[in-house]
């Protein structure tokens, strides 16, 4: 190979460091190439790009949470009844397709949930009065709680259809409110009671996700000092039922100024955070069980990393995790091309860069976590963050969070009011649900170095080379039996508009290629709300029964063919990696 086609990438220092080298190749059309002439020259070098691609497989260079693709469910579930669904046979079995994984509870709302011990669900209620609510519905609400209370073991319902619908209806025009308390940035307070606390462990225990609840940080007493009365509350009832719950406190302290007019500092939120530890120490059940992160800061612009530096310095060594959140996009302005730009997937990187430098001026070593991420903040983009479009952003998330060493990403949000969820109101699941659920039968914690090399064309002068082809490497799942130890599992983006072709090399040349290509699926194309897989369509057969994840088998030294604009996994069969054969 000439020396001047591997220049571009041999002269990066991530070509032997990084799990994904973002390959620089130039556009080219599809319409641009032109077949060989026959007896003349190939013109193949010149006008398209052959990738070739190895990875090290002795030793992985991160070692992520078994979890490290977890899910958020927020308090806005209280608000619009959809929490009293959450023992739906169907939900229950599309989060358990994710687990293990945790659950958080939480989102802007975290601020404004106070816990009552109530048991009487019917008339103590959480968002629109009764006056809001049909009274048959009502009653069958009661009467599936009461079903519900007769089961031994993990509570599952069959909701029927007509009382699917009332809720959705009610739920519709609900979401009208949340959206405006979004976009102004005021909201309404909320009660948990001890029902709905049982309704929501119930769900998070029945699909295997470890729950945490974050704590209304907002709660102050005169003196800006935290009051923790409804969190002992909270922590006491959770202690008597034996509850399995980690704890955070807030939601983007450094946006409070803007939601309600008050300042928490980093110092002033570290000495909440020593009271909430001093909590559960008293709480004989949590004492020494418990898990507590934080402080989960928003975007972390300068405001932010103050405030985590400050906190750091006092209650570093109080939380087990540091945790943050990442949104991409104003999701009332967002546009589909806006999802495939390559600056804004780029913009993790430099996020996720500030923030291990804070923590690790403090507190060298420790776990940190994107606590909350979506494509888009403002509650999303109808017909765009809820599409195929959005699937380039969550597969780039994961894929650069974990060559970073992020040890668990929380993806906002498993099911909720707005456009960034993984299942809509019909309990249907969108695209990012299928990329998670392939993501977790094919994708191991073990993070493996990619090298690459391409033979490209040399750009037009004064254009921009973007980088719009991303490959990334783990251990295949120890979880998935379908593939001995020591496989590899890449997963790569193309952003291209034409197909890009891939040729392994090294230690996985002549190997057997399992291909698992997810496409969109439907007229809309990339604004499509459902996906295929090697182009089959992937639905549920029934409410408790997956869709066969059928891989498409390449033969041995066969070239990858990505067409363009689209998402791939490719499990590499016995590489017998040493980086993967052992526990």
């Amino acid at each position: 190979m000439p020396h001047h086609c591997l220049s571009p990438i041999l002269g990066s220092s991530l070509w032997l460091a990084s799990v994904a080298l973002m390959v620089q190749l130039a556009e080219s059309s599809a319409g641009n190439y032109r077949r060989p002439v026959p007896g003349g020259k190939a013109h193949g070098f010149t006008e398209r790009t052959l990738i070739l691609l190895d990875v090290n497989t002795r030793s992985p260079i991160k070692t992520l949470n078994a979890n490290f693709l977890s899910l958020q469910l927020d308090p806005s579930v209280i608000h619009d009844g959809w929490l009293d669904f959450l023992s739906s046979k169907r939900l229950v079995t599309l989060a358990r397709g994710l687990a293990p994984a945790y659950l958080r509870f939480g989102g802007k709302r975290t601020d404004f949930l106070y816990f009552h011990n109530l048991k009487n669900l019917a008339k103590h209620r959480g968002g629109p009065g009764p006056d809001y609510y049909l009274k048959n519905y009502e009653d069958d609400i009661v009467r599936s709680d009461i079903a519900l209370d007769k089961q031994k073991g993990c509570k599952l319902a069959s909701h029927p259809d007509i009382m699917l619908e009332l809720q959705r209806e009610k739920a519709a025009q609900m979401q009208l409110v949340l959206l405006k308390e979004q976009f102004s940035n005021m909201y309404s307070n909320i009660t948990i009671t001890a029902r709905s606390l049982d309704k929501l462990y119930n769900f998070a225990d029945c699909a295997g996700l470890r729950l945490i609840f974050g704590l209304n940080a907002l709660h102050r007493n005169p003196d800006n000092s935290w009051n923790g009365s409804s969190a002992l509350s909270l922590l006491k009832y959770s202690a008597s039922k034996k509850y399995n719950i980690s704890w955070e406190l807030g939601n983007e302290p450094n946006s409070y100024r803007a939601m309600v007019g008050r300042t928490v500092n980093g110092s002033q939120l570290a000495r909440d955070y020593l009271q909430l530890r001093n909590l559960l120490q008293s709480v004989r059940f949590y004492n020494n069980r418990a898990s507590l992160y934080g402080p989960n800061i928003g975007r972390p612009r300068k405001t932010a990393i103050l405030l985590l530096d400050g906190f750091m310095k006092t209650a570093g060594s109080v939380v087990d995790t540091v945790t943050w959140q990442h949104y991409y996009i104003d999701g009332r302005v967002a546009k589909v091309a806006d999802f495939m730009k390559t600056r804004l997937l780029d913009t993790l990187t430099e996020q996720i860069s500030k923030v291990l430098k804070a923590v690790k001026t403090h507190a060298p070593g420790k776990k940190v976590w994107l606590g909350g991420v979506g494509p888009a903040w403002a509650g999303g983009t109808n017909n765009l963050s809820d599409t195929y479009a959005a699937s380039f952003l969550w597969l780039n998330t994961l894929g650069m969070s974990a060559m970073q060493g992020i040890d668990v990403v929380i993806r906002h949000s498993f099911f909720d009011y707005g456009y960034n969820h993984l299942v809509d109101q019909n309990f249907n699941p969108l695209p990012d649900y299928w990329l998670s659920l392939l993501f977790k039968h094919l994708v191991g914690p073990r993070v493996l170095a990619v090298h690459v090399a391409g033979l490209q064309r040399k750009p037009r002068p004064g254009r921009v080379i973007r980088d719009k082809l991303r490959i990334y490497a783990h251990c295949t799942s120890f979880q998935n039996h379908n593939y001995v130890r020591g496989s590899i599992t890449l997963y790569i983006i193309n952003l291209h508009r034409s197909r890009k072709k891939i040729k392994l090399a090294g230690t996985l040349r002549d190997k057997t290629v399992h291909q698992y290509l997810l496409q969109p699926y439907g007229i809309e194309g990339l604004q499509a709300k459902s996906v295929q897989l090697n182009g089959e369509p992937l639905k549920m057969l029934d409410d408790e029964t997956f869709p066969e994840l059928k891989p498409k088998r390449l033969h041995s030294g066969r070239t990858i063919v990505m067409p363009p604009m689209t998402i791939g996994f490719y499990v590499v069969k016995n590489v017998n990696a040493y980086a993967c054969r052992y526990r």
